[in-house]
């Protein structure tokens, strides 16, 4: 298959990449949001060329409304937690001096309550799990950051996955050099790998080449 062929098929492989991994980030909202009780989840992306929060997956409140929607990576108790990298919980947030109002205002919804925990990957922060407004008739016990931590674990997989998917194909689409169809092979790899290990050691160097490119 020529060099060509390769980026056409890469390309065409991951868009549909994108919406599996969209697929996957939704499940993740929408059991988080279920299994705390609450009336809305969510997870944002740092879009790191805006230095902005962008809303990727939504369940409950907004959902179907929010997504693509951004601000700055600063803004509120979601930024808070990405710029510490540390889980918050927060049970009236209009006692909170960080809670940006306007902010929730603007997205139609404005929650009393909040827990956020920090999407990692390789100890940096690209993106933030938000569950907003749980019952309160119960405390957030260790145990249940615990189960809302796996959930964060999956969903930084699953942006850093989204991400790459998006810089390939960009890259695929604009660029004419020899590199682009080493992508374009990856990419192609990453489609057929059954094996989640393989699929991470391919995504590795998926990153590695769009890093030697960058």
């Amino acid at each position: 298959m020529s060099d060509e062929n390769l980026r056409r098929a890469a390309a065409s492989g991951l868009l549909g990449t994108e919406e599996t991994h969209r697929a996957l980030l939704q499940s993740i909202v929408d059991t988080a949001r279920a299994i705390f009780h609450a009336r809305a989840a969510s997870v944002f992306l740092l879009d790191e060329e805006t230095d902005e929060l962008v809303f990727e997956a939504v369940s409950g409140e907004g959902e179907g409304e929010l997504i693509g929607m951004r601000f700055p990576s600063s803004t509120g108790l979601a930024g808070w937690v990405l710029v510490t990298r540390q889980p918050l919980v927060v049970d009236d947030l209009k006692a909170d001096p960080r809670h940006a109002r306007q902010a929730a205002e603007s997205t139609g919804y404005v929650p009393n309550a909040l827990v956020g925990v920090p999407l990692l990957a390789d100890d940096a922060a690209i993106g933030v799990l938000s569950v907003l407004d749980r019952p309160l008739d119960r405390s957030f016990s260790t145990a249940d950051m615990d189960v809302l931590t796996l959930f964060a674990n999956q969903a930084a997989i699953g942006l850093e996955l989204l991400r790459s998917g998006r810089r390939a194909r960009a890259l695929l689409e604009g660029d004419d050099d020899g590199a682009a169809a080493v992508v374009a092979r990856l990419a192609a790899l990453l489609e057929r790998a059954d094996d989640e290990g393989d699929g991470l050691r391919l995504l590795e160097a998926l990153e590695r080449v769009l890093r030697r490119i960058d």
